[in-house]
């Protein structure tokens, strides 16, 4: 595919203009919170203490806390309101992109056997690199023991959070995989189902060869047009990294920080060492061209930063990787699957947050029950990737599975999206030094545009 490709300045700008979104973002938010939000939530601290004091005024005092939750909302929610439009533009072109650059994918690739041998080493690099982000997520929480601060006391019985569990069973795994109906998928964003039949899809066209053509030519066209409306979204990303910052620290402000800096300090230094690992892996792999894809990445893994979200990567990681030198057909065939199985970050959190909890509670894991905890999350991690807060939904099923206080999840609740920008980014490195490596593997990675 050829894509108009800007020049390096450009990209460069981007780059520039979205690190100062995210310093200003920082900045309008820290004075929006103490300008107006710390008032509001003293005010509500006040109103709360004066309701538990006087419970006949219950209903005024309600009133009273409900218009100044309005106030607080009035502050934040224009800037919110930016960061969703923009990410609901790029949720929106995620399901079109998949389907079109994985059917033309496949098709390209031309007999299931090469479907069959690039999806095997995919899932073979997916395995180990979830299984080494988990384990050493279990290091790190082992190490620093982040939780042996907190000295709570086991919650009662009914304290549990309102969060869906996600119990792991082959049934409602296999449920989750295949779809009764593409266009509930498409609606719903649910990448691995789309995945699937984009994969069937793609294999029956290859497999009527010429006739097919036609077809596949017209998906590869579309997807053109989806990459160059991403070009447009791309615009305001500097605007939406600068809203979705302002939002998130006028609304907890950073006190948070200062409360858990220990804990995203740590989690922060385990996810760079994940990093180290993944770049030294890649490094055995690609030698001195890993730094080179780096140097692309970085404008996908502050977006994925900066609005917490890896989806909003997807389109421009696409394009970034073909012009690192990956062939098309892996890049449109293993990134949509690495959206599913591969994401590194996600993994590590997942290991770190439940022992966490499990520390903050005094309770001692044994090394076979933390190792049975680890298979359990990499099991009922897979395909769950669209589910909004999936990390904390997987970690909900896996407390239930161990015993351990289910309640313990509101600890993390409020720093969720902190944590989830590091996670994020990571996700972004991890899939697309996957990518890499299977070109490599695949004799499929040329010189860097």
């Amino acid at each position: 595919m050829a894509h108009h490709q800007p020049a390096a300045p450009r990209r460069n700008r981007l780059t520039l203009y979205i690190f100062i979104a995210l310093a200003a973002g920082i900045a309008l938010g820290f004075l929006l919170n103490r300008q107006y939000i710390s008032g509001y939530k003293e005010a509500i601290g006040a109103l709360d203490r004066l309701q538990s004091g006087n419970p006949a005024n219950a209903a005024s005092v309600a009133a009273e806390k409900s218009a100044l939750q309005l106030r607080m909302d009035e502050v934040t929610d224009p800037f919110s309101l930016v960061a969703d439009i923009f990410l609901k533009l790029i949720k929106m072109i995620v399901a079109p992109l998949v389907f079109t650059t994985l059917v033309v994918g496949v098709a390209k690739l031309g007999d299931i056997k090469s479907v069959g041998r690039i999806g095997g080493k995919s899932l073979l690099w997916f395995f180990c690199a979830s299984f080494l982000s988990l384990a050493l997520g279990m290091f790190w929480v082992n190490f620093f023991e982040p939780g042996a601060q907190m000295h709570l006391p086991l919650p009662g019985e009914h304290a549990v959070v309102d969060l869906q569990k996600s119990a792991f069973s082959l049934r409602n795994f296999l449920g989750h995989v295949f779809t009764a109906s593409i266009i509930d998928s498409f609606a719903r964003n649910e990448i691995l189902q789309i995945v699937v039949f984009s994969l069937l899809f793609g294999t029956a066209a290859a497999a009527l060869g010429e006739r097919a053509q036609g077809v596949i030519h017209f998906f590869e066209v579309l997807s053109e047009i989806i990459l160059k409306i991403t070009g447009y979204i791309m615009n305001i990303a500097p605007l939406a990294v600068f809203c979705a910052m302002t939002a998130v620290i006028a609304k907890q402000g950073v006190g948070i920080l200062k409360t858990y800096s220990l804990f995203i300090g740590e989690f922060y230094l385990g996810l760079g060492s994940l990093w180290l690992v993944l770049l030294l892996i890649a490094f055995l792999f690609l030698g001195k061209k890993v730094f080179a894809l780096m140097r692309r990445m970085k404008d996908p893994a502050l977006l994925a930063f900066s609005t917490s979200s890896s989806e909003a990567a997807f389109p421009k990681m696409m394009i970034e990787l073909e012009r690192f030198g990956c062939g098309k057909k892996i890049v449109s065939f293993v990134l949509p699957l690495g959206y599913s199985f591969n994401l590194d970050g996600s993994m590590m959190y997942m290991t770190f947050a439940a022992m966490f909890i499990a520390q903050s509670y005094g309770m001692h894991l044994p090394l076979a029950t933390q190792f049975s905890m680890l298979m359990v999350l990499m099991l009922t991690s897979k395909g769950i990737a669209g589910v909004p807060r999936a990390s904390l939904v997987v970690i909900a099923g896996a407390l239930g599975t161990f015993h351990i206080p289910e309640a313990g999840l509101a600890l993390l609740l409020g720093i969720d999206p902190i944590l989830d920008m590091g996670r994020s980014a990571t996700n972004v490195v991890g899939n697309s030094i996957a990518t890499s490596v299977i070109s490599k593997w695949e004799g499929d990675l040329g010189h860097e545009a």
